[in-house]
């Protein structure tokens, strides 16, 4: 994809009906999310950003394997370009459970999902879900 890392979190922000479609928004909550990263860390945010999405991406999957009504779960490497999809899909859905139904705005949501996914600590919604998926495929 030669798409930026950003653009794509951003893309990743439309999802569940009542906001699909509403980039303008999207980009908003992005741009305000890195201005937050940088008061919190002091550190370059798109590099907050690369590191959360390293971190959760989960390096293996497992695949339902089997015919005949015998379903095993068989152990599969993750493709790079599958492993940071599936980062940003978890980063994006952790930030939006955080801050549905909650007084705190999407992009402090979001900025505090990417730094603790990036400090790789396990109360990141994206960094559990990477270990679950990683425990199953065992």
């Amino acid at each position: 994809a030669s798409c930026p890392i950003v653009e794509r979190l951003a893309c990743c922000l439309m999802r569940k009906g009542r906001n699909s479609g509403k980039k303008l928004m999207a980009v908003r909550i992005v741009q305000h999310t890195l201005e937050i990263i940088h008061l919190l860390t002091d550190q370059n945010p798109i590099q907050v950003v690369v590191d959360a999405i390293i971190n959760s991406g989960p390096r293996e999957d497992s695949t339902r394997v089997g015919g005949a009504g015998v379903v095993r779960r068989q152990a599969v490497d993750m493709s790079p370009f599958r492993r940071v999809n599936y980062a940003l899909y978890l980063l994006a859905t952790g930030a939006r459970e955080a801050s549905f139904r909650n007084l705190k705005t999407m992009a402090e949501c979001l900025a505090e999902e990417l730094v603790n996914a990036a400090r790789g600590s396990s109360n990141s919604y994206a960094i559990k879900k990477k270990d679950e998926i990683e425990r199953v495929s065992k």
